[in-house]
């Protein structure tokens, strides 16, 4: 099938392509923005190079969605040179491994039919019925009825691991609070001075590495819902609780779940589960405990996609799943808390 992107739309697909970094609350009264400096945008680019152009009009590249073997699995990426990454530079030797997990092909409920299913028609780059394949960075192409990754090659098609045909929408809340000695006073980095900030993170069963205790929205379901919903599932073990225990979980995220919070990101992800023809999207937004009497009262327990969970120090040295990192790091910003000892270390990985 044709794509379905028009020319013109095509080119501002491909040209235009945009990282939306917001700090616009989702409910909050004052509306601000994040002015992010020039050293957080270049290091964004060389902690995580993704081929795209940006708002800045610099292209940069994949990193972790070109990686082997693909996740859960044994199966080889073809390579992928640098300078071959982005679509518009042409390559007719280009020959993609083609790979879509069982767990996928058994047909759950969150994943698509094969392209090629009688009956399926999907509407890309719009909401299609309860699912959303609209793109959280605009057009993206549709080829032969494959849509197409905007950020460019990967080195495989079909779908691996994710459900949805094109873009996969994920929500990660990052929930805060001040590290406080045994008085509850703050403490300070001994050399920065900033007072140390700490989040709730999770070790995936999956690949066992620490992140956000995010997860997939679910068809028809608000970014708001799935945020707060994917912290008590993953952090809290809501799943495995009475129904008591879940009203009063309720009860109290309530409080912290409603109150002023920003919009970190929203965009595209490097993420290690992306092919050709499917991708993650999130949006993250932090949600800060600034007394840090809720979460007190709240005790983390791992459950559903979460080995281990626990509070952790942040800074510079973590080593976090996808662009988490990076994530993480806006909210020191944000919340002008410790990231580095050395400003001219922010670059490193």
């Amino acid at each position: 099938r044709a794509a379905t992107v028009p020319g013109f739309a095509r080119a501002v697909a491909v040209f235009s392509f945009t990282v939306a970094l917001s700090t616009q609350p989702v409910r909050c009264v004052h509306q601000r923005r994040l002015l992010l400096s020039n050293l957080s945008v270049n290091c964004w680019f060389h902690l995580h190079p993704v081929n795209m152009f940006n708002s800045y009009n610099v292209k940069f590249y994949h990193s972790k969605a070109l990686t082997s073997p693909y996740p859960g699995s044994h199966v080889e990426r073809s390579q992928v040179p640098e300078d071959k990454v982005g679509w518009l530079i042409e390559w007719k030797d280009y020959n993609p491994v083609e790979y879509t997990a069982m767990s996928v092909l058994a047909g759950p409920n969150w994943a698509d039919p094969q392209i090629n299913d009688k009956g399926f028609s999907p509407k890309f780059n719009e909401r299609d019925g309860e699912v959303e394949r609209k793109s959280l960075n605009g057009l993206y192409v549709v080829e032969n009825g494959r849509p197409r990754n905007p950020v460019g090659r990967t080195g495989l098609t079909g779908r691996g691991l994710l459900g949805r045909w094109g873009p996969n929408h994920a929500a990660d809340p990052v929930v805060t609070r001040w590290k406080r000695d045994g008085s509850g006073k703050k403490i300070a980095h001994p050399v920065t001075g900033k007072n140390i900030l700490q989040f709730v993170a999770i070790k995936r069963r999956d690949c066992g590495e620490w992140a956000i205790p995010g997860g997939m929205v679910d068809p028809g379901e608000k970014i708001s819902t799935t945020l707060k919903r994917e912290f008590e599932e993953e952090a809290l073990n809501s799943l495995q609780k009475s129904p008591e225990e879940k009203a009063e979980l309720e009860k109290q995220l309530h409080k912290l779940f409603s109150q002023e919070h920003f919009v970190v990101y929203r965009g595209y992800v490097d993420d290690p589960r992306n092919t050709d023809n499917a991708w993650m999207e999130t949006e993250v937004v932090n949600y800060h405990d600034e007394t840090g009497e809720t979460m007190d009262n709240l005790p983390l327990e791992a459950g559903d996609d979460a080995g281990v969970v626990k509070w952790v120090d942040i800074s510079e040295k973590l080593k976090l799943y996808a662009n988490h990192s990076y994530f993480i790091k806006l909210v020191t910003e944000k919340q002008g808390a410790h990231w580095s000892e050395d400003p001219g270390s922010e670059c490193r990985e």
